[in-house]
């Protein structure tokens, strides 16, 4: 990589005279050699300004742990509940408080929505990611729980009563806002961005590809929207002051969730 000069890749190399020549800089004169390595400033014409690359973490940095790939996940947990739960829409609704933040990898699938995964999201997950990675300079890690959740379901041709019906399979909640699953190493994100975006798209609920970088920039381009927005009369400021009477049609969760929830599905498109 070059030395970088006003926003443009200069050579390292010397200056008027060429290799081996005296110039100036941003740390002064220095005498030497660059071309060939004995030198440590940079050779240019006198008076311009030169700029140091911007500092990257180094391959050598980065350590993969043992077993870089997905673990498999079993299909129900080890101890069964016995009480059937009913679907509740606590679980999936509003923003998640869990596995928000990256925390080993770089690379990652976010959710927008919320959801249900069972086994079979799981396995695809799995698969779909250890076929494409490179174990050897890749590694991928869970962020969602294995399926804890049972949820039932009466056989076909059923009739109606009797009670609940028999436990169908386990599943695991999602909220929006989650991570699924973070991928990292040495590898850029153009890399892994094909296959991480296949996966989301097979989710059960909308979900994207996200960096370290890009997910900042969603966050600060949501907060630069609230803070700019120009309209005085937000969702929040009508349900709380329950203008023409409202409040009674509205649920208290939207006054809780300032309206940016409905059910299990996100609108970004609220302030």
């Amino acid at each position: 990589m070059g030395w970088w000069r006003l926003g443009r890749p200069v050579a390292a190399c010397g200056g008027r005279g060429g290799p081996g020549g005296t110039g100036g800089g941003l740390w002064g004169r220095q005498e030497g050699s660059v071309g060939r390595g004995r030198g440590r400033g940079v050779q240019g014409v006198p008076g311009e300004t030169f700029l140091a690359p911007p500092a990257r973490l180094g391959p050598e940095r980065i350590t993969l742990p043992e077993r870089p790939k997905l673990k498999f996940m079993e299909k129900m947990p080890a101890v069964p509940k016995v009480r059937r739960e009913p679907r509740q829409l606590r679980d999936i609704r509003g923003p998640s408080r869990v596995a928000t933040d990256f925390t080993q990898g770089q690379y990652g699938i976010l959710a927008l929505g919320g959801g249900y995964l069972h086994w079979g999201h799981l396995e695809m997950i799995r698969l779909t990611i250890g076929r494409y990675m490179d174990p050897k300079n890749m590694f991928a890690i869970w962020r969602v729980p294995a399926p804890y959740k049972p949820l039932t379901k009466k056989s076909l041709g059923h009739r109606m009563g009797g009670g609940k019906g028999p436990i169908d399979r386990y599943v695991t909640a999602v909220k929006s806002g989650q991570l699924v699953v973070e991928l990292g190493g040495r590898c850029e994100f153009e890399e892994v961005k094909p296959f991480l975006t296949q996966v989301a798209h097979k989710l059960p609920f909308l979900a994207v590809a996200v960096s370290r970088q890009s997910l900042q920039q969603m966050r600060e381009e949501e907060e630069e929207k609230r803070r700019n927005n120009q309209n005085p009369w937000t969702f929040e400021r009508v349900i709380t002051a329950n203008m023409l009477g409202m409040r009674k049609y509205l649920s208290p969760y939207d006054l809780k969730l300032k309206g940016r929830y409905w059910g299990k599905f996100f609108l970004k498109h609220r302030v």
